[in-house]
């Protein structure tokens, strides 16, 4: 594997192969470990509004790999000054359906 910087420098430049290596489903990260991955993951889920299968994949992956039900929201929490509220809003149900969690029970 390339260091940091050659594929900084390759992904910077649109470098075909390693933007295939990248998207790659089989490409894993070799320095960062499983359980950061999959939340890193469902944070960028967050950010671009992902669909809500999705949210129950990648929660579904984060649990998984040994995160925590309160890491999870703390990942939502944790980013909503970069990515907004409202986006934040927006994410939370389909977490909260991915984490079992009865929102409308809140109302009451």
């Amino acid at each position: 594997m390339a260091n940091y910087r050659d594929r900084l420098r390759r992904l910077a430049v649109n470098d075909p192969r390693q933007l295939e290596d990248a998207l790659s489903a089989a490409s894993e990260p070799a320095a960062v470990d499983p359980r950061t991955l999959s939340l890193a993951r469902l944070a960028a889920l967050i950010a671009v509004g992902g669909s809500e299968p999705t949210f129950g994949e990648s929660t579904d992956a984060a649990l998984s790999a040994g995160a925590s039900a309160d890491e999870i929201v703390d990942v939502l929490t944790g980013i909503a000054s970069v990515v907004g509220v409202p986006r934040v809003v927006s994410a939370a149900s389909s977490l909260a359906l991915a984490l079992g969690v009865d929102v409308e029970s809140v109302l009451d």
